[in-house]
């Protein structure tokens, strides 16, 4: 039971960046594409960055009763996939929800005045009853 702890808990904690993700549409809901190809990318870097680290003998994996002991390559155990995809995910999420606080405050710093019509990312500005919208 307690061999699979680390690796659910990168899951649901990917799970929960997913639904965070959707709900203000900041990377994978935003641009499908761009965010899968800017996160496989990270994998990509990252996963050369670990495999020259176990060639040089610089890395070895650790043995913890949490860890499914499932291993991709010599040094190389599934978790370390996962956690690397998590990484890469979450710093998409921050920087998706960092540039939406900006969004809500301007980009002077200032707090938008009481009544802004001030959108969600990625969504439409809010109409009057007139019918014409409304916008910075």
């Amino acid at each position: 039971m307690t061999a699979f702890l680390y690796l659910a808990a990168l899951l649901v904690s990917t799970g929960c960046m997913a639904l965070l993700d959707h709900r203000f549409r900041l990377v994978l809901w935003r641009a499908p594409r761009a965010g899968m190809i800017t996160v496989a990318l990270g994998i990509v870097f990252f996963l050369a960055w670990d495999l020259a680290a176990i060639a040089s003998e610089h890395y070895a994996a650790g043995q913890s009763a949490g860890m499914t002991g499932i291993m991709l390559a010599p040094e190389l155990p599934l978790e370390e996939i996962i956690f690397i995809t998590f990484l890469c995910y979450l710093t998409l999420v921050l920087r998706g929800l960092f540039v939406l606080a900006l969004g809500r405050t301007g980009h002077d710093g200032a707090t938008p005045a009481a009544g802004s019509t001030v959108p969600d990312a990625g969504q439409r500005s809010p109409r009057p009853a007139s019918g014409r919208e409304v916008g910075p």
